[in-house]
């Protein structure tokens, strides 16, 4: 990975103000992956690229704490995690029970695409996933590109800028630790 005096595009990643250079530099390729997160979801789903983007950017800047970026990855994967929370967000609220969401047992594949899940197994794979990201953050790193946004090994790799290998590894060291915390949830019910 990059060390922490590193530049990319002439912009320094450790500055906690350099957020507002950078995000033009990367708008683009979290567009991008924006757009082929919601393109995933269900039919009807309101909120758009732009607005998921920039929803996901409020959260990264809007805390308290001013944040040091690392590096490019390092800002892509947060921007990620920002989506990630976002979307879950938007169906923890369609699934609460005020609005009529009842809990249903069913299997997943994590191969598969998040969108063609119900909401309430989207909130319990990313309950295992907030676990994941306590203990293994690199690894639910690339469970977030790969489960949510569809991205390949190859893509992944790239964003995070580890090998290739690196991402095979953490993929399916992760899978195996979401499947046992949902099977233990499964269990307990």
């Amino acid at each position: 990975m990059c060390d922490d005096s590193q530049k990319v595009g002439e912009i320094d990643w450790t500055n906690s103000e350099a957020s507002e250079q950078f995000l033009p530099q990367v708008y683009d390729e979290l567009r991008r992956l924006a757009s082929k997160l919601l393109a995933l979801e269900r039919p009807g789903q309101t909120l758009q690229p732009t607005a998921l983007v920039h929803e996901a950017y409020l959260r990264l800047a809007g805390g308290s704490e001013p944040v040091r970026w690392n590096h490019r990855g390092h800002f892509v994967s947060a921007a990620t995690q920002a989506m990630r929370r976002v979307i879950l967000d938007n169906a923890r609220r369609k699934n609460s029970l005020k609005r009529g969401g009842h809990g249903k047992r069913i299997e997943i594949d994590l191969n598969g695409c998040s969108a063609a899940l119900p909401d309430d197994r989207l909130i319990e794979i990313d309950e295992a996933l907030s676990k994941l990201e306590l203990e293994f953050p690199d690894h639910a790193a690339v469970v977030s590109l790969r489960f949510y946004f569809g991205q390949t090994n190859q893509e992944s790799a790239e964003l995070l800028g580890i090998s290739t290998a690196t991402v095979q590894r953490y993929w399916a060291f992760a899978r195996v630790w979401i499947y046992t915390q949902l099977e233990e949830k499964d269990a307990d019910r």
